[in-house]
Formats: structure tokens, C-alpha cells, sequence
């Protein structure tokens, strides 16, 4: 301070930038809540075609409900999860450059993205062809292993179209169009309920019937945002066009997506063990129902709180794409607050309605008494995924995927799964203590990747995103403090 300067001129110099940072965070909430109501609305409707689908063969018999969730699981875990991981990539990618102002490389990056998402498509097509036996060398039991091959072998169409749907769906979010995805989102869940419905019970196709129906409603979605893109006007700058810089794009690509992969892969992978593992207890029936029970009310969790994931990756990249690393911080913060209240408001009414909730699922008393007990434990789960889903799209958003798989690996597989087991093998506790170690994992994972983000030096990764996106020394000084 200078001698000379009034001390109270100071202090309301001092009063006059508090304001400023405190209306900068309320706009940054702001933006993140706007982003992410709406990408819930597309994230949950993805979510329902699947989960309608399982609902509408379940009325045929318990022999096609449990091929369809089966077939549904190994399909989610060595397919759709992959490309869901992969196209991951563009959410750092396609997110920067926007905030960049570099218009011209989203639909470059996208279009790398849906060249080599649907050449993935195929080995993994293969893959399917062949369940029916893997199954059976799984110990699954034959005529479920059957249906579910006959599901996943009619689903090959839906795995081709989810390839480029995903990679469309990143192009969007990465501007901030929430607005077209929401609208095509909702008419492919609008169109797929009546199209499996007839295709099931009318026309007698069964499981064929439940995959053909995804696969069009997938495509069919596609086509939307494909066509929105080629004629809306707020995409001429960032138009997709078939370009060779696909070759030009494709190691900085795989540079995300492999690790952007395996952050979702091997977390969704750690869920099935658990599952998998219940079926070897003693009251096998009971355990794998209620772990199935806790598994489908995580999942759909998942994707309500997965838009605020989105919302603070794309906020993230484009602020730091931009060169604003203050704006960046301020997006992680106000995602990390909105995440706070959602995992307390839900989880809080989970536990409240422990005895009522579990009449969704099932009306056997000895299922719902255990679905009962296990409830703090899901809400505790619940509390962490919540946090971590929002951290791992800020993860994204800054383009540390490496960093978010080896916490990955390092917590379900090292630390989280060897608790479970030794908590439900060796002690007794059975599934109570398989989700148990689920909890561990994901709050170890949750600690971790906190330390991480209250440590980073924003402005650094400011330089490093324009580093990435443009020339490196022209947008050095361009970063803001």
C-alpha cells in the first residue's frame, strides 16, 4: 500500500473486487446448472431406451427377462461402454478448441471420432458373435446365454449407430447445443417405447425384437443432429466435413480416448465383478438380486448427476481453451457446489424411504428386508459417485485422463475389490461387503482426484490447452491471471 493512500479508498477497492469474484461465481453456477439440467434430460433418455427395452420383454417370462439383462450387461461393459469411453476424448478435444476459437477443428475432431469409433464398431461386432460360447465358458447357465447371444448378435446395428451418435453428442455439448439433442433425444424415446412394443409382443420377435428396435431409435437419432448440423446455422463454423485430417487428428486422438476408455470401462467392469461374484455365495439368488437392485438404482443415478459431469467438463474446457484460468476454476467449483446439494438431497431421501423404495423392485420380503438393511451403505455410495462423476467430467474437461485411470485402477482394482472380498469371503459380510468395497474405491477415487483439482495451477493448464489446440508460443501470452 502506498503512504499516501486512503485506507478506506482500499477497502473499498478491496469490497468493489470481492463483488466481482463473487458475481463471476455466481454466473459460472449459473451457466453449469443451465448446461446440465437439460443434459440430464438427454443422458436419462439414452439411459431408457435400454431400460424400456429390458421392461417390455420382461412381461414375456423370467427366462427372456434375465437373457435381455444379461445380454444387455456384457454388451454395456464390451461395447457401448467402450465407445462411450472413447468418444470421451472430444469432451478435452473438441471443448478447448471451441474456447479457442479454433471453429474449424471441432469437426475435424469429431469426424476423426466417428471414423474410428464405428472401425472399433467391428472387432467388437465379432466379439458378440461368439457370446454364446463365452458365456457358457463364463458358467452362465445355457438357455440365458443363448438369449442374451441372440440379444447382443441383433444389437450389432445399434453398436454402429451409437458410434456416431456419441461422437455428434460430444460436437454438441462441446458448444453448448444442448437444445437439439434434447429435442432428438426425446423423440427417438418417444418413437423406440411403441416401435418395442409391437416389435415384442405384436410381431412375436422377442429379444430380436428389444435390439432391433435400440438399433433404429439409435440411428434415427443420429440422422437428427447429423441433419441440424449440416443445415443450422450456428454450425456453419463448425460444420463436420469428410476430410484425410482424420490421419492428421488421430494420435492426439487415441492420446485421450485410450485413457478416456479406460476411466469408464474399468469402472463399469469393477460394478459387474461385483455382480458376477454375488453369484458365488451360498444364498447366490438373494445376493445377486439385491446387488442387481443396488446396481440398477446406482446406474440411474449415474446418469441424472452424469449431466452436471458434463456440463463442468465442457464449461472447463472452454474456459481454459479460451485462456481463462480463473474461469476454469470457477466452472470446477460451481459443478463440485451443485454436485454437493444433489448427492445430499438424494441420498438423504433414499435413506428416509429405505422402507418403502425397495417395493419398485420387488414384493418378496426377504429381497426388500436386505435391499432395506443395505440402503445406508447405497446411499453412502450415492454420496460419492455424485462428487466423483463431477470430477471425473472436470477430469475431461482438462484433459487428465491418464491421471483419471490410474486413480481408477489404483482404487477399485488394488484397493476397493480386495476389501469387498475380504470383507465378503473371509468375514462373512457377503454382498453387504462387496458394496462395501465398491464405497472404498469410490471414495478413495473421490479423495484422490479432489487432491488433484485443489492442487492444479490453472493458468499452467490454460498455456497447455492452447499449447494443444494452437501454436504454442502465439497463445502464451494470451493467458489470463
Amino acid at each position: 500500500m502506498k503512504i499516501n493512500e486512503d485506507p478506506l479508498l482500499v477497502k473499498t477497492k478491496l469490497s468493489e473486487e470481492e463483488e466481482e469474484k463473487e458475481k463471476i461465481r455466481w454466473e459460472k453456477m449459473k451457466n453449469v446448472a443451465s448446461m446440465a439440467a437439460p443434459m440430464v434430460a438427454v443422458n436419462m433418455s439414452q439411459f431408457l431406451l435400454q431400460a424400456t427395452s429390458t421392461m417390455i420383454v420382461g412381461h414375456r417370462s423370467e427366462l427372456s427377462l434375465a437373457g435381455i439383462a444379461l445380454g444387455s450387461s456384457f454388451a454395456n461393459v464390451t461395447g457401448f461402454g467402450v465407445l462411450f469411453g472413447l468418444s470421451g476424448a472430444l469432451e478435452t478435444l473438441c471443448g478447448q478448441a471451441y474456447g479457442a476459437k479454433q471453429y474449424h477443428k471441432i469437426g475435424s475432431y469429431t469426424f476423426t471420432s466417428m471414423v474410428f469409433l464405428f472401425i472399433i464398431s467391428f472387432p467388437i461386432s465379432i466379439l458378440w458373435m461368439f457370446m454364446n460360447q463365452i458365456l457358457i465358458l463364463l458358467h452362465q447357465d445355457p438357455q440365458i446365454a443363448e438369449l442374451a447371444a441372440v440379444y447382443c448378435l441383433w444389437l450389432i446395428p445399434a453398436l454402429f449407430g451409437y458410434s456416431v451418435l456419441e461422437s455428434l453428442v460430444r460436437y454438441f455439448q462441446s458448444q453448448s447445443l444442448i437444445f437439439p439433442m434434447v429435442l432428438s433425444s426425446l423423440a427417438a424415446l418417444s418413437l423406440h417405447v411403441p416401435l418395442c412394443w409391437l416389435m415384442v409382443h405384436k410381431f412375436e420377435f422377442g429379444v430380436k425384437g428389444a435390439a432391433a428396435s435400440i438399433g433404429i431409435s439409435y440411428w434415427l437419432n443420429a440422422v437428427f443432429l447429423w441433419v441440424y448440423m449440416k443445415r443450422s446455422h450456428r454450425c456453419i463454423e463448425t460444420r463436420i466435413y469428410i476430410s484425410k485430417d482424420v490421419f492428421l487428428h488421430t494420435k492426439i486422438f487415441f492420446q485421450f480416448a485410450v485413457p478416456s476408455a479406460m476411466m469408464c470401462c474399468l469402472e463399469w467392469l469393477a460394478f459387474e465383478v461385483i455382480t458376477l461374484l454375488s453369484g458365488l455365495l451360498p444364498n447366490s439368488k438373494l445376493e445377486t438380486s439385491v446387488i442387481s437392485i443396488c446396481l440398477t438404482t446406482s446406474s440411474l443415478h449415474y446418469n441424472l448427476v452424469n449431466g452436471i459431469g458434463d456440463a463442468a467438463s465442457t464449461n472447463v474446457a472452454n474456459e481454459l481453451g479460451a485462456g481463462n484460468p480463473r474461469g476454469a476454476r470457477d466452472s470446477a467449483s460451481a459443478a463440485i457446489l451443485i454436485a454437493a446439494v444433489e448427492s445430499v438431497v438424494v441420498s438423504s431421501t433414499l435413506f428416509l424411504s429405505r422402507n418403502v423404495w425397495p417395493y419398485v423392485y420387488s414384493n418378496v420380503d426377504e429381497v426388500m428386508h436386505y435391499v432395506t438393511d443395505i440402503t445406508p451403505i447405497l446411499c453412502i455410495s450415492i454420496l460419492m459417485d455424485s462428487f466423483l462423476i463431477v470430477l471425473s467430467g472436470i477430469v475431461r474437461g482438462t484433459g487428465w485422463q491418464k491421471i483419471g485411470a490410474y486413480v481408477n485402477i489404483t482404487s477399485y482394482y488394488l484397493i476397493g475389490i480386495p476389501i469387498g472380498l475380504l470383507l465378503c469371503f473371509h468375514l462373512h459380510f457377503n454382498g453387504k461387503g462387496l458394496w462395501v468395497g465398491i464405497v472404498t474405491g469410490s471414495t478413495l477415487q473421490t479423495l484422490i482426484l479432489c487432491l488433484v483439482i485443489g492442487f492444479t495451477n490453472w493458468k499452467k493448464e490454460a498455456i497447455k490447452a492452447r499449447e494443444r489446440i494452437g501454436d504454442e508460443k502465439v497463445w502464451r501470452h494470451e493467458v489470463i491471471g
